[in-house]
């Protein structure tokens, strides 16, 4: 775990709902849940056939045997991938075609420091971006799956673990089980489901209420939204309140949503950039696409800041100099991230974990926070 100066993360229960730690942001509590992207969303996206591909790049056939033979493959499986139609060579490129039964054949361990070696390469798409399984609960992941009972059992043979995280890569295997183009749509629909965060308010407030409101408007003295918080600290009752009813109007609008179409029309969807960057603003500035003026844009007008974090900071994950994502800090271990471009890709609240297991790179991997001058 990285030490951002944050309380360390625990094991969830089953239910996948817990308090956070109590703050000056008040009593929360949080609930998972996981964000499916629409029919029409999915219709739009390219998906993957029931073909398994291996492809390495800048090699030869024997060192592709060798590199299998050291990894732990057993002789038997790449015999079979070696075999007549099972593989294929052009030039310095080698492409492998394994079945069901050479995946399953594979343990853990094996197949970990394999898809690592598959992940070096963007043409192993599922290998470099895989399925995360957040929270490592494999069990809370597939229940509400839309998978049959073949198909729940391969996915557990097939988890690997990148890092700290279980992950999973073989859609083209589970897309063999499908019976018919509903079942296809099914898989491809509960592996791009996202899990995200549900986080309410307890009232009535236990919490400061001075404390409570400079948290919650970061300074905003004439934030909109300050009217509706202001309201819910005289509330008596025993009641919960959705903290997305505390972010500013653009993320408030975004919050557990994917990009509609239209959104890629400026050449490429929101990043983690644009969302971080755009977070107190009413209209979006597009040009936080560009990574480079976003990246000027933060140095320029962000101070740099270590924990404790407030409200609508910046953290960014960055590896020998190199920025890798930025999200922005919510509360306690809660930040509001978007995970790349994709258009597959939500609005998501998620635990600085979570996050930490989809891009820590290395043991250098560290995370920097920068606030937002005034």
């Amino acid at each position: 775990m990285l030490n951002c100066g944050l309380w360390a993360s625990e094991t969830k229960p089953m239910e996948a709902s817990w308090m956070a730690h109590p703050g000056p942001w008040g009593e929360l509590e949080v609930h998972t849940v996981y964000l499916a992207a629409t029919d029409s969303l999915l219709a739009a996206v390219a998906k993957p056939n029931s073909v398994t591909r291996w492809t390495f790049e800048q090699t030869t056939e024997q060192s592709v045997r060798d590199l299998l033979a050291r990894l732990g493959v057993n002789a038997g499986t790449v015999t079979r991938l070696f075999s007549s139609g099972r593989s294929q060579a052009n030039g310095n490129t080698v492409v492998l075609h394994p079945e069901v039964e050479d995946l399953k054949s594979l343990s853990p361990e094996v197949r970990s420091a394999l898809y690592i070696e598959l992940a070096k390469s963007a043409a192993n798409e599922y290998q470099r971006d895989p399925v995360y399984i957040l929270g490592g609960n494999i069990d809370e992941w597939l229940m509400d799956a839309e998978l049959n009972e073949e198909q729940r059992t391969l996915f557990r043979q097939l988890v690997w673990r990148r890092g700290e995280a279980k992950v999973f890569s073989d859609i083209a295997a589970l897309l063999t089980l499908a019976k018919n183009s509903d079942e296809v749509l099914n898989i491809f629909r509960t592996v791009t489901r996202v899990r995200s965060l549900i986080v309410e308010l307890k009232l009535p407030l236990k919490t400061d209420r001075k404390q409570f409101l400079e948290y919650w408007t970061a300074g905003q003295v004439d934030a909109p939204r300050l009217t509706f918080i202001n309201a819910i600290t005289s509330r008596r009752a025993p009641q919960t309140v959705d903290i997305t009813h505390f972010l500013p109007s653009l993320m408030r609008q975004r919050a557990y949503t994917f990009p509609e179409m239209e959104l890629g029309l400026k050449g490429r969807f929101p990043d983690c950039h644009w969302t971080s960057l755009n977070f107190f603003n009413i209209t979006p500035k597009d040009y936080f696409l560009d990574t480079r003026l976003a990246a000027a844009h933060l140095l320029e007008n962000y101070t740099a800041m270590d924990a404790p974090y407030h409200f609508g900071d910046v953290l960014c994950f960055i590896d020998n100099g190199e920025g890798l994502h930025t999200c922005v800090y919510i509360a306690d271990d809660i930040v509001l991230t978007k995970n790349g471009d994709s258009i597959l890709a939500p609005w998501a609240l998620m635990t600085i974990a979570d996050v930490q297991s989809i891009y820590r790179r290395t043991s250098s991997t560290r995370i920097q926070g920068y606030r937002l001058k005034r």
